[in-house]
């Protein structure tokens, strides 16, 4: 039996791991909660977005994550479903310059996980209780507990985003935080019971490279194979800059870009990748479908990331 199939605690290293920032990484989360159950899926999620904002403590992609493995995420893709936007509609009228917009459902998740930080919780503690009361029985991590901000163009990713709709060409990326990430306890447990490391297709720049910052010497020791899902689908992207982030960066909008950055940022870490188009280089790369489209299209290519993790691994 499979990857996929394997009954959980059927062996030491059972657990499957998706790395996930933005959308994509979200959407392959879901599949594969369909596919492993919640027993063997952790979610290590970027924080590189995290922000305070209207007195709350907000973090995009870990609760975007939660959202979409709770069934609660919106049809535009974000937020909670059916949320309404009163808070926000307050503050407009009270002068306020209201340029980062949280549903009111949101924005009371992100007011109590500031609440139990401020009584000594980790972030990790934090999520893990708050996905807990929305029935999420799979492990969404954040990256790292300690505060690791991503910079484009000089703004916060946020501010890149939003105030200035990704417009025009990204001439820099950074990250900052006020003393080195690292790896929770429990990414480390994660990372050393997994039988495949999954990275999402997600802005390989914005969205990935932030987790590689932080967690970056963890992975390097992981015994799982590491695959790569490209975030490219017929030779465009579905949403994001990540155009103009792989360009930043001297790489083309292909399979063959992506393969490039990870391997210019984190060498020698990916064992093989799985896409839509040829991608020349050392790794195995299996070909796939790449549009998650409903359901089933989620599953298909979750399955797919884990038979070429087989493959890999059988191989090694």
């Amino acid at each position: 039996m499979g990857l996929g199939g394997q009954p959980a605690g059927a062996c030491e290293r059972s657990g499957v791991v998706v790395l996930a920032g933005g959308t994509g990484g979200a959407k392959l989360a879901r599949g594969m909660l369909d596919v492993v159950g919640p027993e063997r899926l952790t979610v290590i999620a970027n924080t590189g977005d995290d922000l305070e904002m209207y007195g709350a403590s907000v973090s995009p992609d870990p609760d975007l994550v939660a959202f979409w493995l709770a069934d609660l995420i919106d049809e535009r893709g974000w937020g909670l479903a059916g949320d309404t936007f009163e808070v926000m509609d307050a503050l407009r009228k009270l002068g306020v310059d209201v340029w980062f917009n949280l549903g009111d459902r949101d924005l009371a998740w992100c007011i109590e996980r500031a609440r139990l930080q401020s009584e000594g919780m980790r972030p990790t503690q934090a999520l893990a209780e708050l996905c807990g009361r929305v029935g999420v029985r799979a492990e969404v991590l954040p990256m790292c507990d300690e505060p690791m901000r991503t910079f484009v163009n000089g703004v916060s990713l946020q501010e890149f985003m939003i105030r200035h709709r990704a417009e025009g060409p990204v001439t820099e990326v950074r990250f900052a935080a006020e003393r080195p990430a690292a790896a929770t306890p429990e990414v480390a447990a994660a990372l050393d019971r997994a039988q495949a490391v999954i990275v999402g297709p997600s802005n390989p720049v914005i969205s990935i490279w932030p987790i590689l910052t932080a967690i970056g010497e963890q992975l390097a020791q992981v015994r799982a194979p590491v695959i790569c899902v490209s975030p490219i689908v017929a030779g465009k992207i579905v949403k994001g800059p990540t155009a103009a982030c792989l360009e930043a960066y001297g790489q083309p909008l292909s399979a063959a870009g992506v393969l490039g950055f990870y391997e210019s940022v984190a060498p020698g870490l990916l064992d093989g990748m799985l896409c839509d188009e040829p991608a020349q280089g050392r790794l195995p790369c299996a070909m796939a479908d790449m549009l998650m489209d409903g359901p089933a299209g989620r599953a298909r290519l979750a399955e797919r990331a884990l038979a070429l993790a087989e493959t890999v691994g059988a191989g090694g």
